[in-house]
């Protein structure tokens, strides 16, 4: 492992009394790949102790509903089944995360934390180093990083301007972080006696207990955890990957759908981006589709993690962009708009516009909406709000109520994106001002959009499963 994915942010003593060494997980919800979790068990094997994983679970995490809560259980509930059978400790509470996580302090010889990037898990974090350094003298604490390939620190010390300034430091780097082989067996496997809150075995009755209201929404489409995770990645390369340069199209089904399983930590970057590599080695993908993906998958996505990190604002419509786009904003607030919708009807998919709707609909249903249509939704709920910033709050409050990647950093900066952040001033129109515009037109122009609608409407209406249905739809893109 890079030394560099760890920081120590306190520095204890040696603490003779110690029973166990502590992983607070909390980003990165797996085993497989967790940087944070190998550390664990090498600082338990240098002092012979078993390692103790805690997960704080809380109804109250921000924005999250129970279709989120169940897509993150099914893939906790795996990684409780594979911790037990390497002999490795853990505890589940019913608590705020920085809350919970405290009782534990007092036995720890260490507590090992995966890094937070967005502000409220930034200041967990920063909560229980104020409550140590209060309370426990003795207590060494380490934060890592194993959400991203370059850790956002190592990459960059400033949000940057776009994808084009940050490239070039996280290619200088990436090599020197593929640093991960497999996962070392703890040498102290003794289980530590602790109580855990739920084992997860009945999902459905933990969402109970957590009195988690699922309101209108329907039940999650997806299913969470690393396993699903790694069978879709193996589909992607098998049957899809080689199509990628074709995959803004929303008629067909040449993506990784792998945006929710990173954004709970189910599955790492790093591991997919060592399955593709090797995939390219071995001549089973083409080269230019593999460009493609790990553009994506390494330089947007650790872009949108650093305006996270460094941009103060980064959920907030007065300090999410540039100065130009605010500008262009205030010089086109009072523009004629032929359509304004409400919330209600955006959200029920009741507008003129079939692209809008169908894309609303595969969103309000399943959770998930093609990458290019996230775009486009998003603009026309600009071109139809009374005004710019009624626009950010609707795009924000849908995409982290629907999607079940919403609350993610992709999401924040994918939202600012429309707003120009990370973008161009484009030339200047009626509305958008220089934003970018997006229409219908361009999208007959450029795709069988028709065929997105129909395929959106057998999978709201299908009673088939979402694997038939995928395949149904990819048998059906090949003969094109």
């Amino acid at each position: 492992m890079n030394r560099n994915r760890i920081k120590e942010l306190k520095k204890g003593s040696i603490k003779p009394d110690a029973k166990y060494v502590l992983y607070w997980m909390q980003q990165a919800q797996r085993v497989n790949f967790n940087h944070a979790l190998e550390y664990a068990i090498q600082v338990a094997n240098e002092n012979y102790l078993p390692v103790l994983v805690y997960f704080g679970l809380s109804a109250n995490y921000p924005e999250a509903n129970r279709r989120h809560y169940q897509f993150m259980l099914e893939g906790l509930k795996e990684v409780f089944l594979i911790l037990k059978k390497f002999n490795i400790s853990y505890v589940l509470k019913f608590a705020s995360p920085e809350k919970g996580i405290l009782e534990f302090l007092d036995q720890a010889h260490s507590l090992i934390m995966d890094q937070g990037y967005l502000r409220h898990q930034r200041l967990w974090r920063d909560e229980v180093i104020e409550y140590a350094n209060n309370n426990q003298k003795d207590l060494s604490i380490y934060c890592v990083d194993t959400d991203l390939i370059v850790p956002v620190e190592i990459a960059s010390n400033k949000a940057e301007y776009g994808a084009y300034t940050l490239r070039p430091k996280i290619k200088k780097l990436v090599h020197d972080y593929r640093d991960f082989t497999r996962l070392s067996t703890l040498q102290n496997q003794h289980q530590v006696n602790m109580i855990s809150d739920d084992n997860l075995l009945d999902i459905n009755q933990t969402l109970d207990r957590l009195n988690l209201n699922q309101g209108d929404l329907p039940k999650v489409f997806y299913r969470g955890g690393y396993l699903e995770a790694s069978k879709l990645l193996s589909l992607f390369l098998t049957q899809k990957v080689d199509h990628y340069l074709e995959s803004s199209d929303p008629s067909t089904d040449y993506t990784s759908k792998l945006s929710m399983y990173l954004h709970f930590g189910q599955i790492s970057s790093l591991e997919i981006y060592e399955r593709m590599s090797l995939s390219l080695e071995q001549g089973q993908i083409d080269g230019l589709a593999y460009d493609a993906y790990i553009e994506q998958l390494i330089i947007r996505r650790e872009l949108a993690f650093n305006y996270v990190y460094y941009q103060k604002g980064y959920d907030q419509f007065d300090m999410m962009t540039e100065s130009w786009a605010y500008q262009t904003m205030q010089a086109h607030e009072l523009d004629h708009k032929p359509y304004l919708y409400s919330l209600k009807q955006l959200e029920l998919s009741q507008t003129h516009d079939p692209y809008f709707n169908a894309a609303m609909s595969e969103m309000y249903h399943t959770g998930f909406m093609h990458n290019y249509m996230r775009m486009y939704w998003a603009k026309k709920i600009i071109e139809w709000s009374p005004t710019f910033k009624k626009a950010y709050d609707t795009i924000k409050y849908l995409n982290n109520r629907y999607f079940i990647d919403g609350r993610d950093p992709n999401s924040y900066a994918g939202i600012a994106w429309c707003f120009g952040k990370h973008d161009r001033a484009w030339t200047e129109r009626s509305i958008f001002g220089k934003l970018r515009y997006m229409n219908a037109k361009g999208l007959e122009r450029k795709f069988d959009i028709n065929s997105y609608v129909h395929r959106i409407d057998i999978m709201i209406n299908s009673q088939y499963s979402i694997e038939k249905i995928t395949k149904s739809l990819y048998d059906k893109t090949k003969e094109k």
